[in-house]
């Protein structure tokens, strides 16, 4: 047995973690832009990183390391993604290592921002040079790898398991634009001081994605530089496996949830529950259709309660799916069943004032089997398109 609390604080509350976060110049409008997550013990590492086939520099220079190596230190820049920078980002990567003065081993580097840019070397270096090691500031570190996002992502959780010891683990992420279901445009690096094996990084890293960050959708794209990363150090000299993967899955969905309601000028997060499809496959591709779809964001942008544009979204995307087993509901207010509107008037306000709400779930049921998936996605508006028609400047 265990149980797992969420306290407040950042990562920076975990035994032996520290981190900190400044402005580096990278930014012009002076918030921070570069931050640091650093352990006093090696730490074992384990990470995701995005399908996307153009993969930035810093996950190939990650890939380079040989697995189940260990590492104290991890840089993060915000604002240069050092993404389609070919051969030489991954030099630059390790040029900028072998110019600072830290007992460093294996050092791992992570960027978000613009890609196709040469990263800016002696900026990021002059930062770096400013660090103070034993710093505990999460809070910095949160704001320095923002970029888009409205506001810092992090999120606690203590453990404390049946024979009276306890462990912590945190993460801190961002992502508002660019998320796909497949991973997410985003960087989540996660702590804890548990003494957790490189094997069950790797195997609760896997098992978790599918139904946290793999299940958000802002807009339906996929960036360079999506990394999902966990950093055990083993300060608390204790671990269960079974209260690892339950902790690490609700960090993980928090700050998943986190992301999407931050979608760039998102104003409500809809959860799309597709049930009683004929199989977890097929129920995963009609929500994640649900989530990533321009026509369903937008009317919920609009709260227009616009049933057809749901049952549309479902059929095009060829699963099993007859109109006569489908029933579709905003929260309790059944729309749609099984080959009858129910649509009239007092039921559309009813489905209208659902929408209006900040969260909400619309339910699709398809018929004709028992599994089902659940997707995350959020609505799509002016801000949007505002926020990405200058996001280089």
């Amino acid at each position: 047995m265990f149980t797992i609390l969420p306290i407040k604080g950042y990562i920076d509350q975990i035994d032996g973690f520290y981190c900190d976060g400044i402005h580096a110049g990278l930014k012009p409008n002076g918030n921070n832009d570069l931050g640091f997550i650093y352990s006093d013990k090696p730490c074992t590492v384990g990470a995701i990183f995005t399908e996307n086939r153009f993969q930035a520099a810093p996950l190939k220079h990650f890939l380079q390391y040989e697995e189940n190596f260990k590492t104290n230190f991890v840089l993060i820049n915000s604002k240069n993604a050092n993404a389609l920078t070919g051969k030489k980002g991954i030099e630059d990567i390790n040029t900028l290592f072998s110019k600072l003065d830290f007992d460093l081993l294996n050092p791992i580097m992570s960027s978000t921002g613009v890609i196709g840019n040469p990263l800016p070397i002696e900026k990021i270096v002059a930062g770096a040079k400013r660090f103070d090691l034993t710093s505990k500031n999460g809070e910095n570190l949160s704001r320095a790898i923002m970029t888009t996002d409205a506001y810092p992502k992090s999120c606690m959780y203590e453990v404390k398991l049946e024979d009276g010891t306890s462990f912590k683990i945190g993460a801190v992420a961002k992502g508002a634009g660019m998320i796909n279901p497949n991973l997410a445009t985003m960087l989540c690096f996660i702590c804890t001081d548990a003494v957790v094996p490189f094997e069950d990084i790797k195997e609760t890293l896997k098992n978790n994605s599918e139904t946290t960050f793999n299940a958000i959708s802002v807009d339906g794209d996929t960036s360079t530089n999506d990394t999902v990363m966990v950093l055990s150090n083993g300060n608390s000299k204790t671990y269960d496996k079974e209260a690892f993967a339950e902790a690490l899955r609700l960090v993980m969905f928090d700050m998943a949830m986190l992301m999407v309601a931050d979608g760039e000028g998102a104003k409500k997060v809809a959860a799309f529950e597709v049930i009683n499809a004929v199989s977890t496959e097929q129920a995963m591709i009609a929500a994640k259709a649900l989530s990533n779809s321009l026509l369903v964001k937008t009317a919920l942008f609009g709260e227009d309660p616009n049933f057809g544009r749901i049952a549309s979204t479902i059929g095009a995307t060829k699963i099993d799916c007859d109109d006569e087993k489908l029933v579709i509901s905003y929260n309790d207010v059944i729309v749609f069943n099984k080959g009858e509107i129910c649509f009239d008037a007092i039921t559309e306000a009813k489905a209208a004032e659902v929408l209006k709400k900040d969260k909400y779930k619309i339910i699709c049921d398809i018929g004709l089997g028992d599994a089902k998936f659940t997707a995350y996605g959020c609505d799509l508006g002016y801000k949007y398109v505002e926020i990405n028609a200058d996001y280089r400047s």
